[in-house]
């Protein structure tokens, strides 16, 4: 659940639902978002463009974080999964090779899927009711020797930080998303979320292992990382 009178987080797939339409016009006009997914993607290091890999794209939305996994492992096996129906309906509408295919569901649900040579969540795990449940899941769907890649925003580690994201939330984010509470949920869930040292120490309370922290550049630097982990 949400704190202080927000949104529960069991809502958020339905209120994506409303926003799928916009979606990815909206974040088109944040500078650096595609860039730091494909950094992200980038970092699971797939070798041999992913010839014979299998690859989750977990909380895959509008299929933004899919098509930056599709640029550095062209020759995977990509599942794309949602819980929000109209997110993934807009995700399906693009044009996409046979290799990579969705499914509607929640990160809970889809244990059956595995194994993974990799899992990619970005801009999942700090929305989800129960994180640890889902960490733990993910685990269980990597084979061995297989890499998580989490992209996420991460409460700033320093007042600067946090200063700069409330700015950013009140100044552009949530008016240029008309002031949805889709939008002021998603502010409110950095700022009560873990820090970069906090959400690694997550990773390895549920049993991951080899955990490496990168920060993004621009102005996301201190509240954007790719997290690296392995079970």
């Amino acid at each position: 659940m949400s704190g202080k009178g927000g949104m529960s987080r069991e809502r958020v797939p339905s209120a994506f639902d409303t926003q799928a339409r916009n979606y990815d016009k909206l974040v088109g006009r944040n500078p650096g978002y595609h860039e730091h997914l494909l950094a992200s993607a980038t970092a699971l290091d797939l070798p041999d463009r992913g010839a014979g890999l299998r690859v989750l794209d977990v909380g895959c939305g509008t299929g933004l974080s899919t098509a930056a996994l599709l640029e550095v492992a062209p020759e995977a096996d990509i599942t794309g999964v949602d819980a929000s129906a109209q997110m993934l309906a807009k995700a399906r509408e693009k044009p996409w090779p046979g290799t990579v295919r969705f499914r509607h569901g929640r990160a809970e649900d889809i244990a059956d899927e595995g194994p993974f040579d990799a899992v990619f969540a970005a801009y999942l795990v700090r929305n989800l009711a129960d994180p640890d449940a889902v960490l733990t899941s993910l685990k269980g769907l990597l084979a061995p020797g297989g890499v998580l890649a989490v992209h996420e925003y991460v409460r700033g580690a320093n007042r600067a930080a946090r200063a700069l994201w409330n700015g950013i939330c009140w100044a552009v984010i949530i008016p240029m998303g008309g002031f949805s509470p889709l939008y002021r949920h998603l502010w409110r869930s950095v700022k009560e979320f873990d820090d970069a040292t906090e959400f690694a120490d997550r990773l390895r309370r549920n049993g991951f292992s080899d955990v490496e922290v990168r920060d993004m550049d621009g102005w996301q630097r201190g509240i954007e990382y790719t997290f690296l982990a392995r079970p």
